[in-house]
């Protein structure tokens, strides 16, 4: 979501004639997109915050602007950090322009600079989340579902193929759940799907984060008709116990995602399934935790994301003691993480002298970078420009995060 807010704001600045820098005592204008859906990430927001005071002190005429999940209450907020000219909601765009257009009027001025449009873009659907997991906090920062209209989603895409996109990400905190906050008969993602799939010039077709409470059969087999849509899934089961489950407020059981991840991979031989684990819940035993391990390894899941768990202020979650300690998180966190990378290796290892179809993204230390339908990154070398380009790559190499081929 803050990748696609960040490509936004960087095209609404380029229109007003700004240039990026990266070199933050140069800039008239920062801006800091904010996620705190870990305490490691909102530790690192003040940690940077408290770096720019320095800077203002030093170009007091520079504008500081804080955008994301951290913006909560915008007064306390002010009084904490001073040095800061402006707060913005997540994903409130348009108020931060209006506010660069009211305090730098000069900007429209300077030379106009249009920013090179990436090979793949993403395209936030819904904004907010309608669900209750306990320990999560984006609720109660982004609010609940909000769908955007099927028009408005397709225009914004013809317009980026347009402009040289061939994949897009559609995005949303449940992505599957697009359409539930709108009234009966409202399209749905699959509805979403089968539109993106009919404009000339898009080649692929990608979707995260999904709920497994929300995905359907209909969703699966849009997924496993359209030679667009790449057959990947991100599907957080957290934990594999029901237990745990049930007081995170997962609304599914560890039985019901086993049947879901039985019936994607019936219905699309060879896709890739991705998920998040998050250990040392509140509570969670030893032999719950041997559930989630077991889970992992009978499942052997494409990519595994691994969070220890950390009390947010205002979930419910933290109204249960936080008793699993820091060292036994990190031990818990670690053998899965041990688990996963040799079950990945495995997976890759089965690429090995196969073909495998690569959309170039960019060219990256040395070597050109993409990926495959089912978001295995492959790196290659070549001499030729393959920037946004098909190609045909025969793996030489495998390892758990990526794969190396030559051009066929």
């Amino acid at each position: 979501m803050n990748d696609a807010d960040a490509a936004r704001i960087a095209q609404g600045l380029s229109a007003m004639g700004f240039q990026p820098t990266h070199q933050a005592e140069r800039a008239d204008l920062v801006i800091l997109l904010t996620c705190v859906v870990r305490q490691s990430a909102e530790d690192k927001v003040v940690g940077r915050l408290s770096s720019l005071k320095s800077l203002k002190r030093q170009h007091p005429h520079a504008l500081i602007t804080v955008m994301g999940c951290f913006v909560d209450d915008e007064q306390a907020l002010s009084a904490r950090f001073p040095y800061v000219d402006a707060f913005f909601k997540p994903s409130d765009i348009e108020g931060l322009l209006q506010f660069v257009r009211h305090s730098l009027p000069a900007a429209p001025h300077y030379q106009t600079h249009p920013i090179a449009q990436a090979v793949c873009a993403y395209v936030p659907i819904s904004y907010g989340c309608d669900h209750h997991c306990t320990y999560c906090i984006v609720r109660l920062r982004r609010g609940k579902q909000r769908s955007r209209p099927l028009p408005e989603i397709v225009a914004e895409v013809r317009s980026l193929v347009q402009r040289g996109v061939r994949e897009v990400t559609l995005l949303g905190q449940n992505v599957d759940a697009y359409g539930q906050d709108l009234p009966p008969g409202a399209p749905d993602l699959a509805d979403v799907l089968l539109a993106l799939h009919e404009i000339e010039g898009l080649w692929r077709i990608r979707f995260l984060t999904s709920h497994p409470a929300d995905m359907s059969l209909k969703i699966i087999k849009t997924v496993a008709s359209s030679s667009k849509i790449c057959p990947h899934f991100e599907l957080p089961v957290q934990s594999g116990d029901d237990e745990i489950l049930r007081r995170m407020g997962r609304r599914y059981t560890v039985a019901q995602y086993r049947e879901l991840v039985r019936t994607i991979r019936e219905h699309i031989p060879g896709c890739s399934i991705a998920t998040d684990v998050i250990v040392g819940f509140p509570g969670e035993s030893e032999a719950q935790f041997q559930a989630t391990y077991d889970l992992l390894a009978s499942l052997r899941f494409d990519t595994v994301h691994i969070a220890k768990y950390s009390p947010r202020p205002g979930t419910p979650a933290t109204r249960l003691p936080d008793d699993v300690p820091p060292e036994e998180k990190e031990r818990r966190r670690a053998l899965l993480e041990k688990l996963q990378i040799q079950i990945a290796t495995e997976i890759n290892a089965a690429l090995l002298g196969k073909r495998v179809e690569v959309l170039v993204e960019k060219y990256h230390r040395g070597r050109w970078k993409g990926r495959t339908p089912t978001d295995k990154l492959v790196f290659f070398e070549d001499t030729t420009d393959r920037r946004g380009q098909l190609v045909t790559i025969a793996i030489t190499h495998s390892g758990p995060w990526s794969l190396l081929g030559k051009v066929v």
